[in-house]
């Protein structure tokens, strides 16, 4: 004769397991469209030109015209901008743990102020091209992703 002849343990046991799964998941509902159309405008934003003629691919790759000067900041802005606003975001999206979406939120916040600096020091070159229309979507993109995985990461309950 058993204890638990109609499997209550087992399913008391898979109830648990369902449970300790659901605390590490979240569900962006309906700012997965906003964070993904976010992504995309990011994307579109790295094919625009940041400095002078040059892209943001260009301005990655170091194949920016010398003249223009680019610098370290936009440099920096948009492998941070790429890395954490792309991979971390689309990470997050996939994998909906909380970790990395903690991780996105916090990485975006880092990146808005990463690119308000990159625009400012472009601002204040005398003799240099100003920001391009790419840089600052970059940035616009980047505020909308951080508020929309901040929102996310701090709704916890």
């Amino acid at each position: 004769m058993t204890d638990d002849p109609n499997g209550i343990a087992a399913l008391r046991a898979e109830i648990d397991a369902v449970e300790r799964s659901a605390l590490y998941r979240v569900d962006p509902g309906a700012r997965a469209a906003v964070i993904s159309g976010a992504i995309m405008m990011l994307l579109l934003a790295v094919a625009l030109p940041w400095v002078g003629d040059a892209s943001g691919w260009d301005v990655l790759s170091g194949a920016a015209n010398p003249a223009d000067r680019v610098g370290m900041l936009p440099r920096m802005f948009g492998g941070v901008a790429l890395g954490m606003g792309v991979g971390v975001s689309v990470l997050a999206l996939v994998t909906r743990r909380w970790g990395v979406v903690w991780a996105s939120a916090l990485g975006c916040t880092y990146c808005v102020l990463d690119g308000v600096w990159a625009i400012w020091s472009r601002q204040t070159v005398h003799d240099g091209p100003g920001p391009g229309i790419g840089l600052v979507l970059a940035v616009l993109a980047v505020l909308v992703l951080a508020v929309q995985w901040l929102r996310l990461a701090l709704s916890r309950q």
